[in-house]
């Protein structure tokens, strides 16, 4: 591509980006812009159409990039501007609030929508601490609580709910056997353990006993099973405008995010890459009917370790050179906050 050419591309596209809409040869030789004739610029564009990097979408209009185009003006052209003082510290004090690992998540997936205008989303991470202890503690009438203590010092409460002959010494006894079984085990590998344990008539528990640990590791292994794999907060903000004369496209795009388990598919491309990741339009599958980019990055524990993906989701115009870097910073300020 000519020196020529490539500041054209550049123009249509930072044009497209800003404002959403085709740029035309008038715009590009307006003040600003290039030094040639409406004609050459025209004679440019044509050029890369047929490159396969801009497209008109009407006759008469201007053009727009394509995801090729926007391909490559993402990889190679791409002028980041990399978040203020003030925009860290506002990501850094609003990850770092007190409360459970969930609300930061929570807060995390709202915070990047408002700085994109856009969708923001978390994967949930694969936490299975290998278990130290488990005591059983009875509330009340048909309660029990269930506190589960992690190796990493994680610790998990759960309410059971249970029959009252299950209190007193099968209650100790419950506790005793869980805690032996899980030690050093994550909750699945004990469970299966324990079932083996159970069915096999040599776990010397009482039938109360055995019924409360029983009912204890349905309840895990229910709620285990429900938790959400994905957090995506600010799909409000798709419906701007501009969505008004393109409603299908966002429709679409509303439908694919209730498909929370194929979108944290394409997330694990991030996590298996261990890299950010930017998806742009028919690129991906999921995505091809609704002409969404999508940018991702791996957020990593204390240990270096990936524990999850966090990212926005938005039209092609999304602003890419602003967005990623504080897509980036925003995992590395999750990342110290999971520990």
């Amino acid at each position: 591509m000519s020196d020529r050419a490539r500041e054209i591309f550049r123009l249509v596209v930072e044009g497209y980006l800003e404002s959403g809409s085709p740029v035309g040869s008038k715009a590009l030789s307006g003040e600003g812009g290039v030094n040639l004739s409406p004609a050459s610029i025209r004679s440019v564009l044509a050029e890369l159409e047929q490159r396969g990097l801009l497209a008109a979408p009407h006759t008469s209009a201007g053009r727009m990039p394509t995801d090729s185009g926007l391909r490559l003006f993402v990889d190679a052209m791409m002028q980041v501007a990399e978040p203020t003082a003030e925009e860290r510290a506002a990501i850094e004090q609003r990850i770092a609030q007190p409360g459970p690992i969930e609300r930061a998540l929570e807060q995390t997936s709202a915070l990047l929508s408002d700085l994109s205008g856009a969708a923001g989303m978390v994967m949930v991470p694969r936490r299975e601490p290998r278990l130290a202890q488990v005591s059983l503690t009875p509330l009340d009438a048909g309660r029990i609580l269930a506190v589960l203590v992690g190796e990493d010092g994680h610790v998990e409460n759960r309410v059971l709910p249970m029959p009252v002959e299950a209190l007193g010494t099968s209650l100790e006894q419950a506790s005793n056997f869980l805690t032996a079984q899980t030690a050093g085990r994550t909750l699945a590998e004990a469970a299966q353990l324990i079932e083996r344990e159970i069915a096999s008539g040599r776990s010397a528990l009482d039938e109360a006993s055995r019924d409360l640990v029983e009912r204890g590791l349905a309840v895990w292994t229910e709620d285990a099973s429900n938790r959400p794999v994905l957090i995506v907060r600010g799909q409000a903000n798709l419906l701007d405008e501009s969505a008004l004369s393109d409603i299908e496209r966002v429709r679409s795009l509303l439908d694919d995010l209730e498909n929370k388990q194929s979108v944290a598919s394409l997330l694990e491309n991030a996590r298996e890459a261990e890299a950010m990741r930017i998806f742009i339009g028919s690129e991906n599958r999921l995505f091809s009917l609704s002409g969404s980019s999508v940018i991702a990055a791996p957020y990593r524990d204390r240990e270096g370790k990936v524990v999850g993906v966090l990212g926005v989701i938005g039209p092609t115009r999304l602003n890419y050179a602003r967005v990623v870097p504080m897509v980036d910073f925003t995992a590395r300020s999750l990342g110290k906050r999971i520990g």
